[in-house]
């Protein structure tokens, strides 16, 4: 039985794969038809590429996981951890259409800054109502401390809605927001492995493949852009899987380079832009002042492609040494 329930597993991984793939290729169509696109500003041309393509990985998300739990119960007969799995999907669904609204008015008629934490705030309800996590933390110099109701009241909702908006902050760049996603959701998933949580890996794998099924047309030079939809959505994800594993100190590791950004965010009163400007020859210029950890990285590496490797990069190594840290 546990080999049949690995191969279903299996095979909801890679539908993840293959349905966010045609979701993403009809949703180019889609975009382009209706006008929903946006300017390449790292790019001379600044060419116009369909947005909100995230909507496809969610979707090609849920359909894995819902396909997984379609034969866990009607052929496993099994319902463990069901209503962990199905809050996780309502949360993620949630930041997915919040984050699409935010394309629209963020773009259209401007959302400020103080608004978005709020527009979030009901993504983190489907965790906070069924007491998800652990609410006892070891934290540093005291231990572990119980924080009893003010888990799910106040630390959960914190963690979600941090991690959904902070990372929107560092993107813009082709391949950046979907890369940094699967490499994060891949070490979460490694460590629930660990942790003897295979239906985490689960929901981790799956939004890795789908990640990975939308890098195929996010990859430089870019055919969409992912929105908000998908950084508020994955932030999302993070999130949870850390919590519901315990795994929150690794996710404050993989979190670093967003911290770094955050930090610049709040020299420029969150006024800050990403890129720079695009030269005939390929390169970004950075701007004389860095306001974005990317323009530090620019300054060592000239293009697209070489800044986003170089910051996926940074992310594997924090992974690594987290795992070095704290599990070998």
């Amino acid at each position: 039985m546990v080999e049949i329930d690995y191969i279903l597993a299996g095979i909801c991984i890679l539908l993840s794969f293959f349905v966010t793939l045609f979701l993403t290729k009809f949703w180019i169509r889609v975009a382009k038809k209706i006008g929903l696109t946006g300017k390449d500003m790292n790019k001379v041309d600044s060419r116009q590429i369909p947005e909100a393509g995230g909507i496809a990985v969610i979707f090609g998300f849920v359909f894995g996981l819902f396909t997984y739990i379609f034969f866990k119960i009607f052929y496993l007969n099994s319902q463990t951890h069901l209503i962990l799995v199905f809050a996780t999907i309502c949360s993620v669904l949630l930041a997915c259409f919040l984050g699409f609204i935010d394309n629209i008015l963020g773009w259209k008629k401007g959302l400020r800054q103080w608004q978005k934490p709020l527009l979030t705030l009901p993504i983190a309800i489907p965790l906070m109502i069924i007491n998800a996590g652990h609410s006892t933390l070891s934290i540093p110099l005291l231990g572990p401390v119980d924080f009893g109701l003010l888990y799910p009241l106040l630390i959960v909702p914190l963690g979600i809605v941090g991690a959904a908006n902070g990372f929107n902050i560092l993107a813009g760049f082709n391949g950046l927001e979907a890369g940094m996603g699967a490499v994060i959701l891949s070490f979460l998933g490694i460590v629930a492995w660990f942790h003897q949580l295979p239906w985490i890996t689960l929901i981790a794998f799956c939004a890795v493949m789908a990640l990975l099924g939308f890098l195929a047309f996010n990859w430089y030079p870019a055919r969409v852009f992912p929105g908000d939809a998908l950084t508020y959505a994955i932030g999302t994800l993070i999130a949870i899987l850390a919590i519901l594993g315990s795994m929150e100190k690794l996710a404050i590791i993989l979190f670093i380079p967003y911290f770094i950004e955050l930090v610049f965010d709040l020299k420029t009163k969150f006024k800050k832009e990403c890129w720079g400007t695009p030269q005939k020859d390929g390169s970004l210029k950075p701007p004389e002042k860095a306001t974005s950890l990317a323009h530090v990285l620019m300054k060592f590496f000239k293009t697209e492609k070489s800044i986003v490797a170089a910051l996926l990069s940074i992310e594997v190594l924090l992974g690594v040494g987290a795992l070095a840290i704290f599990y070998l």
